[in-house]
């Protein structure tokens, strides 16, 4: 309803009209508002169930269905955006229940001070300051080439005639054009942002700088054989912690001369110490194979000696057999297969069994951050007691249950691993679940992300 305010009624009658249509109006507006909130919920609760689905199993048509749900939910958005500026200002401001969070405080401060005049309007005379009031807007500056020129003079003696001149800075690419901050630029561009070179060239192309897709192509080469050092330093110093988290993510791979893709894997290795209080800082080292043969991870740690937290993948089997190698095993994959299940079909059995776990973790919100030792004291006294319990009634339910049943083959796969599912609370250092090294490859494989097996990434991967 457009409300001309130069033109409202005199008549009280009519004031309270049109007060119980803006009202009426209002309340319609809120229901919609609220319909779209709960659709926009509903979205959000449906994506984030299907990210979970598709980080446990790969699947095209999960990916797909994920990104049909995400432009809904963004055009839902949209909608909303184009109805809240079409609406009456007083109508929109019932609606809007205001909760911005304060700007980031790293963020540069740009003054603009826009003063009044220093003459009054109505009779002339000086003004004096009352306070002020500041707006704080978050703008965006387009990232932007600049050409750095170095210019080395060349200076001689007038005595002897010895010329000298400082050497010229080095430069990440011998001969190369690129800056350090460019190269950087473009490699988390392709790897982290997922944004394939032909577009990056494209995107350069709008500011002016033509740059082909074969010389990113070189850089990104380069650049991988120039990082080497330090991938190698990284592997090392992870894999000489005697505390690890490893997992493996499939990875859609290039099939050359096959017009079509393959997977491969790409494994992590994960050191983190901040749970228990550690200082050593958190760091991670990535291996590509072609495939999942436990003779890779096999291979990435002949030399490792320690705890290992892993998810009950069979080619970690022959890792556990070693003497100086201790398994943890992983309570979050424990949980996930009865989640599963009380998803499915309301399980009353498997609903205890969450709970059971919750509990569990519910100790371990209590004790993250402090030392090994207090750690394992307070687990001993809060985490046995329930996980002997825990252990009662696995076996004392699981004979009741159909063999074949999903519910049952989750409580076996619980029983099968108690001994290590058990060793975190005997040591303090290490972590109920496997989450760190989950939480390392979430957002490496993506749909869109094709790697090539003989690209300089995957070799030195």
């Amino acid at each position: 309803m457009d409300i001309d305010f130069a033109t409202l009624p005199d008549d009280t009658q009519a004031l309270k009209a049109l007060v119980y249509a803006l009202a009426g109006e209002v309340k319609g507006l809120t229901a919609d508002v609220k319909a779209k909130g709960l659709k926009i919920a509903q979205l959000e609760l449906r994506i984030a169930k299907l990210k979970r689905l598709q980080f446990g199993q790969s699947s095209e048509k999960l990916a797909r269905e994920i990104e049909q749900l995400e432009l809904e939910l963004d055009e839902l958005h949209e909608d909303e955006g184009v109805l809240a500026v079409e609406r009456p200002a007083a109508v929109q401001a019932l609606l809007e229940k205001p909760a911005r969070r304060p700007l980031p405080p790293h963020l540069p401060r740009q003054e603009e001070v826009h003063e009044p005049s220093c003459t009054c309007p109505n009779c002339g005379g000086a003004m004096r300051k009352l306070g002020e009031d500041v707006t704080e807007v978050l703008e965006y500056i387009p990232a932007s080439f600049k050409v750095i020129r170095h210019v080395r003079p060349k200076l001689s003696c007038r005595v002897c005639e010895t010329i000298v001149q400082a050497p010229m800075p080095s430069l990440p690419i011998e001969r190369g054009r690129p800056g350090p901050g460019l190269l950087a630029h473009v490699l988390v561009a392709k790897y982290a942002d997922h944004l394939p070179l032909y577009r990056q060239s494209g995107i350069y192309a709008r500011e002016g700088v033509d740059i082909e897709r074969s010389t990113l192509a070189d850089w990104v080469g380069r650049s991988a054989a120039l990082l080497d050092p330090l991938v190698v330093a990284l592997r090392q110093e992870v894999l000489a912690s005697g505390l690890l988290h490893g997992d493996d993510t499939p990875v859609p791979v290039l099939a050359p001369g096959l017009g079509k893709t393959k997977t491969g894997r790409l494994w992590a290795y994960v050191c983190d110490e901040r749970p228990h209080g550690g200082q050593r800082p958190p760091a991670v080292a990535y291996f590509y194979s072609p495939d999942r043969k436990g003779e890779h991870p096999q291979g990435h740690l002949k030399s490792f000696k320690g705890v290992l937290h892993a998810d009950g993948y069979a080619g970690f089997n022959t890792i556990f057999e070693r003497p100086h190698v201790t398994e943890a095993a992983c309570w979050a994959h424990v949980r996930r297969k009865f989640f599963d299940v009380q998803a499915a079909n309301g399980s009353p059995i498997a609903n205890e069994a969450l709970d059971r776990i919750g509990a569990l973790y519910g100790i371990e919100a209590n004790i993250r951050g402090k030392p090994p030792d207090e750690r394992q004291r307070y687990r001993g006294k809060q985490a046995m007691p329930l996980l002997m319990a825990l252990k009662a009634w696995l076996d004392e339910t699981l004979p009741k249950l159909s063999g074949k049943s999903d519910l049952a083959a989750a409580m076996r796969y619980a029983l099968n691993r108690w001994d290590a599912l058990n060793f975190y609370a005997r040591d303090g250092r290490v972590e109920i679940d496997n989450n760190a090294a989950e939480r390392s490859i979430r957002g490496i494989a993506k749909p869109e992300s094709l790697y090539n097996p003989s690209s300089s990434i995957c070799k030195h991967w």
